[in-house]
């Protein structure tokens, strides 16, 4: 019997993208037998806490990662004509990992937010550690490149994502979901493996939990672009093959790879993040002598 783990996934809190609601996901997580669970929505971790609560109450191993949006200028704050970016998946390994993916999305929300929150490949440079990076979908500098048949490109990329993570710390992401632009580069990204010596991962892009809620999906992209399902040149998903997908029918898409499918375990076995509930998330303030908090809020208010 095959294993496998989703490592890019995408919750209700990827908004009106992710049709995930997360107590049914890791329900059906269960359901289908997989023992962990990564939540990457895009550009933010808001839903980590009911992400991690859900999946420890249903015996389900939870991963915290987050689908990055890298923009392509050397400065994510400064003043851009453009808000061209690419995709990037990461992973907390670890709590250093977790503090450094809240300074990365805080960052790219309060200072890097051009239509979608950004950060530079600079400031995720400087803030890696405890991060495992994955070359993302076809929204991916490097499978962008490989689209475009830039190969020699798409491997200066690949070569510098390994220097941001370190090795053995970043992973090209191959997937399926049907699209002809997915197949037209898988064999471009067997090369680079080979030729890198950077493992592969199988990963599906999941939006939504069953393939029967793709309907429903689109109904919802419609909600978020303003369109009308009718609409003849609206975005739209090309496939019906983003949901929660199982292990054996993850299995029967490279069968002559297996190893795409046990690296999801070993990346679920590195990824040991633990959340734990803070006493008092409230900040000490100092109030004058012969104060308490309660008093001198009092005084001030008055």
């Amino acid at each position: 019997m095959s294993e496998f783990t989703h490592l890019h996934l995408h919750t209700e809190y990827s908004l009106l993208d992710g049709a995930c609601d997360v107590k049914k996901l890791v329900d059906r997580v269960a359901a289908l037998g997989q023992k962990s669970v990564a939540m990457t929505d895009h550009g933010n971790i808001y839903g980590a806490v009911h992400f991690f609560n859900a999946a420890k109450a249903k015996g389900i191993k939870p991963i915290l990662g987050c689908e990055l949006y890298v923009c392509k200028a050397e400065d994510h704050r400064a003043e851009s004509p453009n808000d061209q970016y690419n995709h990037l998946l990461v992973l907390a390994e670890n709590e250093e990992g977790y503090r450094n993916l809240i300074r990365i999305t805080s960052e790219a929300s309060l200072h890097g937010f051009y239509r979608k929150p950004r950060v530079s490949k600079r400031y995720l440079a400087e803030n890696a550690k405890g991060l495992i990076g994955f070359s993302g979908c076809l929204s991916g500098e490097l499978c962008e490149e490989l689209m475009a048949g830039h190969y020699d490109k798409a491997r200066a990329a690949a070569e510098q994502y390994q220097d941001i993570f370190g090795r053995g710390n970043f992973y090209l992401e191959i997937q399926d979901q049907g699209l002809e632009q997915e197949r037209k580069i898988q064999n471009d990204l067997f090369r680079l493996e080979k030729e890198l010596d950077i493992p592969m991962v199988l990963t599906n892009d999941s939006h939504y939990l069953c393939g029967e809620d793709h309907h429903a999906h689109d109904v919802m992209l419609c909600v978020q672009t303003g369109a009308k399902v009718h609409d003849a040149d609206r975005f739209r998903f090309d496939s019906d093959q983003f949901y929660v997908k199982s292990a054996e029918e993850m299995a029967r898409l490279f069968p002559d790879s297996p190893g795409l499918l046990q690296r999801t375990m070993e990346i679920a076995e590195r990824c040991q993040l633990k959340l734990h509930p803070v006493d008092n998330p409230f900040p000490e303030f100092a109030v004058p002598q012969g104060h308490t908090i309660d008093s001198y809020f009092e005084q001030v208010c008055r």
